[in-house]
């Protein structure tokens, strides 16, 4: 998504994370786990781990530039829809990129490889996107409007979800552009919409009102939208859900940046005030989440460090905005699922090592959180765009993360398993994938310097991430290095097997633990 100038709140979360790494004790004490005794906490969406794709890349557009483009660099590329930011942007944080390639082949084929998943195309930009009507080409976006989004791409992301065996999450356009003269909001872009992809085949599965209302000043909103303007509208919104597309979930609100210590603005409304305008009527409680700031954004309150990158502050504070918003969803919509909709290393398209293998600790240490706290789905921001992308956007080859990502995808099932909690290890326990009775441990030794030990009773397979860098783009299982093969194919994942006893979990190293005679009766 995208946090500039304008996000100024919110960040409390990050500014007491950002103090430095943990302490590291001279020799870290072993612990002893038996898979087959793990108990049961419950169960995660089979489209746990999914993803986002802008809607700005899918249209074209100005997004977040890269680190590395000249000061002197264009941010605009005559009438097109390049004028799309965020209101209150400095317009020098942003470059233009064309559309995404949703038939590129590797795209396709290294995105169904995390199926299945959500595939979420929507961010600020997505608010004031204008869906057309027919094949006509527009020199300019109609009034009201920054962008516009053809049936010919809409088309491609109907046809990339297929592919990908991904289910489609988007939101409304929301802006000026879809009001009538009173200033309310209409239905008939959302309608077209739904209307088109059924007509070609596709499914719109959920939908949130608004990108980030909370931030509906700097997401397009019309001057002095508040709450009350908010919660109109989304009864409108959820009257049409509810007459014209059934089947589709309902989620909100969809909130950014807050938390206990969050402080406000007059550009922020409260989640609060929005819950209580908008009254009952969503299907899963969404929300944001970011641990900070990219340096892209310096100047602005909530910036983080790579030393900071291994810290349990900087970890926790996935934990500290879920507990925010969990104590919102009990209040407002109890029982819903919640579903963390966006969150990658930082926002603002991400720091230079949100790319790097340090930022695959936080990639799977949230999953490993997330899942235990019963959150049901969590889409990383991107799939292959910008710093934080999965992807490297230019050639499209996997970052660490994504290795992580697949890993994760191959041996952590739905079945979520407690672990418990440990001094020197984070620990997650699921029931391997489709493999009955078997047990995947997931053991994320932060410490840089100091080798943990884990002990199992049983033998193991073992598969371990690590880098000679941590702010390297290489990252290595059992030591040799993940790449594509020649013809784009996935490298084999070969496992190391471990007797039973202890194992050792490297420094700044983490290991999937696969052990397939746990026996462990929560995973029959």
């Amino acid at each position: 998504m995208t946090k500039s100038s304008g996000f100024k709140v919110g960040m409390g979360i990050v500014v007491a994370a950002l103090a430095g790494i943990q302490n590291v004790s001279a020799q870290a004490p072993t612990l002893s786990v038996d898979p087959s005794r793990l108990p049961r906490l419950g169960t995660i969406d089979e489209r746990f781990q999914s993803y986002n794709v802008e809607m700005v890349e899918v249209t074209g557009g100005r997004f977040w530039k890269p680190y590395r483009a000249s000061a002197s660099a264009p941010s605009t590329r005559g009438a097109d829809n390049s004028g799309n930011i965020p209101a209150g942007s400095n317009p020098d944080l942003f470059a233009y990129r064309e559309p995404i390639d949703l038939s590129n082949p590797r795209l396709r084929r290294l995105a169904a490889a995390l199926a299945p998943a959500y595939m979420r195309v929507s961010g600020t930009w997505a608010n004031s996107t204008y869906f057309a009507e027919n094949d006509e080409a527009f020199a300019a976006p109609p009034n009201g409007f920054n962008a516009v989004l053809s049936r010919k791409r809409w088309k491609d992301v109907i046809d990339f979800a297929h592919a990908a065996s991904a289910e489609i999450m988007t939101s409304m356009a929301t802006g000026p552009g879809v009001r009538d003269v009173a200033g309310l909001w209409q239905s008939d872009q959302a309608r077209r919409l739904f209307a088109y992809t059924r007509s070609v085949g596709g499914r719109i599965a959920a939908a949130e009102f608004m990108n980030e209302p909370n931030l509906a000043a700097m997401g397009g909103a019309p001057k002095g939208y508040d709450a009350a303007a908010y919660g109109r509208d989304f009864k409108a919104f959820v009257a049409f859900i509810r007459a014209s597309e059934p089947d589709a979930i309902v989620l909100g609100p969809g909130s950014i940046g807050e938390t206990a210590e969050s402080q406000s603005s007059a550009e922020f409304i409260s989640t609060r005030d929005l819950l209580v305008a908008s009254g009952p009527g969503i299907d899963a409680f969404s929300y944001h989440h970011y641990g900070a700031l990219s340096q892209r954004c310096s100047g602005i309150p909530g910036q983080t460090t790579p030393e900071a990158a291994l810290s349990e502050a900087w970890l926790a504070s996935t934990g500290q905005t879920l507990a925010f918003y969990r104590s919102l969803r009990d209040e407002f919509a109890p029982d819903k699922p919640m579903w963390l909709t966006e969150t990658a290393e930082a926002a603002c398209g991400g720091n230079p090592w949100a790319s790097t293998f340090l930022d695959t600790f936080r990639y799977l240490d949230q999953l490993g959180r997330l899942a235990r706290a019963g959150v049901q789905m969590v889409a990383h921001n991107t799939l292959a765009a910008s710093d934080y992308g999965l992807l490297d956007e230019k050639t499209l080859r996997p970052r660490p993360s994504y290795w992580a990502a697949l890993l994760w995808r191959r041996l952590m099932g739905t079945i979520v398993l407690d672990a418990g909690v440990h001094d020197g290890m984070h620990l997650y326990a699921h029931c391997r994938r489709d493999v009955r009775g078997a047990v995947t441990l997931l053991a994320i030794n932060t410490d840089r310097t100091t080798a943990a030990t884990l002990r199992l009773p049983a033998t193991s397979e073992r598969y371990t991430l690590s880098a000679d860098d941590l702010q390297s783009a290489e990252v290595k299982l059992n030591g040799t290095a993940l790449e594509l093969g020649p013809n784009d194919d996935l490298p084999p994942f070969a496992a190391v097997t471990s007797p039973p006893g202890p194992i050792e979990i490297g420094p700044a190293t983490i290991t999937f633990l696969n052990v397939g005679d746990a026996k462990n009766p929560a995973c029959h």
